[in-house]
């Protein structure tokens, strides 16, 4: 059997709370982070909500000269590596350098950058273009900045991609752990909140254009009508559980699985392929259906995408077979960080012994999910799946298990 590799580390930025543990009390007690857009007026646009990261000042957390550098994606992505690493009682500088690595996704690519660079060249011409311009359209701009900061200099990448890539960087992550490097920071941090990344989404059609917060991203319910975006994710430390154990590290819990797939094309009358997905991962961590106590849902919020999610759940796990949850519907869709927040969702999960809600939702009741709605649920929670699937048909499951020793795990001090 291949070793095993746990998470040590969270480090959390979400719409509704900043830091591990704000976030987790937002979620638990089904608190929202959608509201109408304040970093620029979104009047000419349809869609005007969004899942915005409320109290972050980057001025408060990063040196001065790494600002001109970066934009709100990458320092948002910075700061949560700090808070991870101490999550993780890890000291960099305290490690050998080709030990640590970084795998990121990313679906955004420095949207803001770009668009204000561009705004300095066409506005005031060349000699006010940053030298760091380079960095605008480069998907791999997190990771680099993380390993930079950090002093790593192990395997380092990113997935280009929305959903689904937050658990491929994880799914890569694990394998590079594997293979003998002793720590990698992973997940996905994104932001797409400026008026260029937001022409960028509209060219989608996805997007919901309802103005009321609590209307506007409802997935499995009658109502659904596309999603809203946000930004935020969470990176996370993964190491393996040897070496978590040799330094007495806590742990939050172990990777155990991973499957991807992606769809036919639509008019090859074949089905989609989130079922195989699905399959794959629990196949990966030799877990049988019956074993999942809790599934979080991809969620597009999208009536035939929805329907297709619940039809792979049901055919897996029989109808109303486990609860599922879909907390997204507190932050918005986060592109390339939700589906690492959903992790971060799982372990907390796991650790206090509490589903939470999926919140403004009355299911559909054909689809035969039971989803948790409304209010959090008490539960056993020993292994939990990730959903997500990426526009485009690509699909990524994950399951996670709990840390028997979970209990005695002193909480989390962001």
């Amino acid at each position: 059997m291949s070793a095993a590799v746990v998470v040590t580390g969270l480090g959390v930025v979400a719409p509704n709370g900043l830091g591990t543990r704000a976030y987790w009390a937002a979620t638990r007690a089904g608190r929202s982070g959608i509201g109408r857009i304040t970093r620029f007026d979104p009047d000419q646009y349809p869609a005007r909500l969004a899942g915005e990261v409320s109290g972050f000042v980057a001025e408060a957390h990063l040196p001065s000269r790494l600002l001109p550098q970066t934009d709100r994606m990458t320092q948002l992505a910075l700061v949560a590596a700090d808070w991870a690493l101490e999550d993780a009682g890890i000291r960099p500088q305290d490690l050998p350098a080709f030990d640590m690595g970084v795998i990121t996704a990313s679906f955004s690519g420095g949207f803001e950058f770009g668009q204000g660079e561009l705004a300095n060249l066409w506005g005031k011409g060349s000699e006010y273009v940053s030298a760091y311009q380079s960095f605008a359209w480069f998907y791999a701009v997190n990771s680099g900045q993380i390993s930079i900061r950090n002093g790593m200099k192990g395997p380092s990448g990113v997935v280009v991609a929305d959903q689904a890539g937050g658990l491929d960087a994880v799914a890569q992550a694990r394998r590079q752990i594997r293979k003998g490097t002793a720590m990698i920071v992973s997940g996905a941090i994104d932001a797409t909140i400026c008026p260029w990344g937001w022409v960028a989404l509209h060219t989608s059609g996805r997007l919901s254009t309802r103005e009321e917060p609590s209307l506007a991203y409802r997935p499995f319910d009658e109502g659904a009508c596309g999603h809203v975006p946000g930004e935020g994710g969470t990176l996370l430390i993964l190491e393996s559980a040897r070496a978590a154990a040799d330094r007495g590290a806590r742990v939050y819990g172990e990777i155990a699985g991973h499957g991807a797939t992606f769809d036919p094309r639509p008019d090859s009358g074949r089905e989609p392929a989130l079922r195989a997905a699905i399959e794959l991962a629990l196949a990966d961590a030799g877990v049988d259906a019956s074993e999942v106590d809790v599934v979080f849902a991809d969620a597009a919020g999208e009536p035939h995408l929805d329907r297709v999610e619940a039809q792979a759940l049901v055919a897996v796990f029989g109808p109303f077979g486990v609860p599922v949850t879909a907390p997204k519907t507190m932050t918005g869709r986060l592109y390339s960080g939700a589906a690492p927040l959903d992790l971060a969702a799982a372990f907390l999960a796991m650790e206090e012994g509490l589903i939470p809600p999926t919140i403004n939702v009355d299911p559909v009741a054909d689809y035969e999910l039971d989803l948790v709605v409304a209010a959090p649920r008490p539960a056993e929670l020993r292994t939990a799946l990730v959903v997500a699937r990426g526009h485009g048909g690509f699909n990524s499951a994950m399951v996670v298990r709990s840390d028997p020793n979970a209990a005695t795990r002193p909480a989390v001090n962001q």
